[in-house]
């Protein structure tokens, strides 16, 4: 494009704009005239604006009706939002303050194991000779479970017996006869004593050729068969006594001091919903683990009617006095170079309630503050708000206060 074509254009633009600022701006003539610009240049563009705009009105006229305008829209904001004037109101709407509890309830999941279980191991090598039991079957303690082959026991019992007899009737000859000196008569007691031993042993050998059970329980599955060879380390069968049920779970560490032995528990399991089985807790642990924060703690459940087996996931309930704090709107909720804090409004009055934030939900945030319940906040209508400042509540009939909310 050519030069003078660019050139013509730039100052028709630049007159374009030129008479748009003298019509938006009244003093924008005056402005131009103090710049250095001659004033009949200055009419001729205050001319071309007002031809611009097409209302054929002057544009001193404009600019004045503007800026009466621009002023009674001033002072009717200043009207309504105080304009500094300590005797306007500001409107704001309210919520009065609650009260929450908090650390109320525990909550965990845990695994259950019964009360007594043991693996039951021979005494003694040997080989299985009879199973007395079935997989299921309730044994009291001492009850037989199976036994190993103990002829040679046997035959060492009945030696020991024979030995027995004779040392017997030595000491008795010792003693009845005055040919014999004290010592020898002493002699033929202490072998005498031995040969007890000596049954003692072979009968105690003999005894442990049976597997018995140790404690009260259910017999599990039976691990080994007739004729398998086994040592004092096989395992032949798990023994579970359920009639409690210890379950072991972990607590968050705000827990560790309030969770005592002999409180209350309540627990549920998949595997029997809709039931749900009482019991207390048994232990707690002496430390916090670093890791996960939370502490160990075990219950123990009953178990009447044995419908709960070893093994079973259960989710443990717990209930606690718990912490009370006021609750207010998210809304209500200001911050500022200090800290967070609300606007009270007492007796028509806001005043800045310096607050601590305990928990934030998404309906309400619990506070440590100087209020209590009933007490009002304001929760819209505070950009304008400012200490000691004269408030009008919009929603007077907001202000009663709710039922106590439960966390």
């Amino acid at each position: 494009m050519p030069l003078w074509k660019q050139l013509t254009i730039s100052v028709a633009l630049l007159f374009l704009g030129l008479c748009a600022w003298v019509y938006v701006s009244p003093g924008a003539g005056q402005s131009l005239v103090q710049m250095g610009v001659p004033k009949g240049m200055v009419a001729m563009i205050s001319a071309g604006g007002a031809d611009g705009a097409g209302d054929g009105a002057p544009a001193s006229e404009r600019g004045a009706g503007q800026g009466q305008g621009q002023g009674q829209g001033q002072a009717q904001g200043q009207r309504r939002g105080g304009g500094g004037r300590g005797d306007q109101k500001i409107l704001v709407a309210i919520q009065p303050v609650s009260t929450a509890v908090v650390n109320d309830r525990l909550n965990a999941i845990g695994d259950g194991e019964a009360v007594d279980a043991v693996t039951v191991m021979p005494q003694a090598s040997g080989t299985i000779e009879q199973i007395l039991v079935t997989s299921g079957q309730r044994v009291k303690k001492g009850d037989v479970i199976a036994r190993l082959d103990s002829d040679e026991q046997v035959i060492l019992r009945d030696q020991a017996a024979v030995a027995l007899r004779s040392a017997t009737e030595r000491a008795e000859s010792y003693n009845n006869l005055k040919s014999f000196s004290r010592l020898d008569v002493l002699d033929a007691q202490i072998a005498r004593e031995q040969a007890e031993l000596q049954v003692r042993t072979a009968e105690l050998n003999l005894k442990r050729r049976d597997i018995v059970a140790p404690i009260d329980g259910v017999i599990g599955i039976i691990a080994v068969s007739v004729g398998d060879n086994v040592t004092n380390s096989s395992a032949i069968v798990s023994l579970d006594n359920r009639a409690q049920l210890l379950v072991d779970f972990w607590a968050p560490e705000r827990f560790a001091v309030a969770v005592k032995p002999g409180m209350p528990v309540e627990a549920s399991s998949v595997a029997r919903p809709g039931q749900r089985f009482s019991g207390a807790i048994d232990a707690v642990d002496n430390r916090v683990d670093q890791a996960s924060r939370t502490i160990r703690v075990r219950a123990r459940i009953d178990n009447p009617d044995d419908v709960l087996r070893a093994g079973m996931s259960f989710s443990v309930t717990m209930a606690f006095p718990g912490d009370r704090y006021p609750a207010v709107n998210p809304l209500a909720v200001q911050w500022d170079g200090q800290g967070s804090f609300v606007w009270q409004i007492v007796e028509n009055k806001s005043v800045k309630t310096r607050v601590r934030i305990i928990q934030r939900n998404s309906d309400q945030v619990l506070i440590d503050a100087a209020l209590k319940e009933g007490d009002v906040v304001a929760i819209e209508g505070l950009q304008r708000v400012r200490e000691g400042g004269a408030v009008e509540v919009a929603n007077a009939d907001q202000a009663k206060a709710p039922e106590v909310a439960t966390r």
